[in-house]
């Protein structure tokens, strides 16, 4: 399954669109290595998402058979390992 379509399905990120925006900026990445939207992902890999607001590292347990997925199976889908949100004084500090 793309990356892009499983962190939708996974609800890591909202939109698919949003997804590949990511990946095309740097944002993610695939078991420490920066990662397309069309790359593949695999049970056990570890994905990092890396955004102004909130930083998220997940690994994928199952991948989903169809494009419909329940907010229920969504949960079984990943194991969140770190999910910080930024705090604005740092995001300041950056611009």
């Amino acid at each position: 399954m793309r990356l892009d379509q499983f962190l939708k399905l996974a609800r890591v990120v909202k939109r698919r669109s949003i997804a590949k925006e990511l990946c095309d900026s740097g944002a993610v990445k695939v078991n420490g290595q920066p990662a397309k939207p069309s790359r593949s992902v695999n049970v056990g890999d570890i994905v990092e998402v890396d955004t102004l607001t909130r930083y998220v590292k997940v690994e994928v347990l199952e991948i989903p058979v169809s494009k419909n997925v329940s907010k229920k199976e969504a949960r079984g889908l990943v194991r969140f390992i770190e999910d910080k949100r930024k705090d604005i004084r740092d995001i300041i500090d950056l611009i």
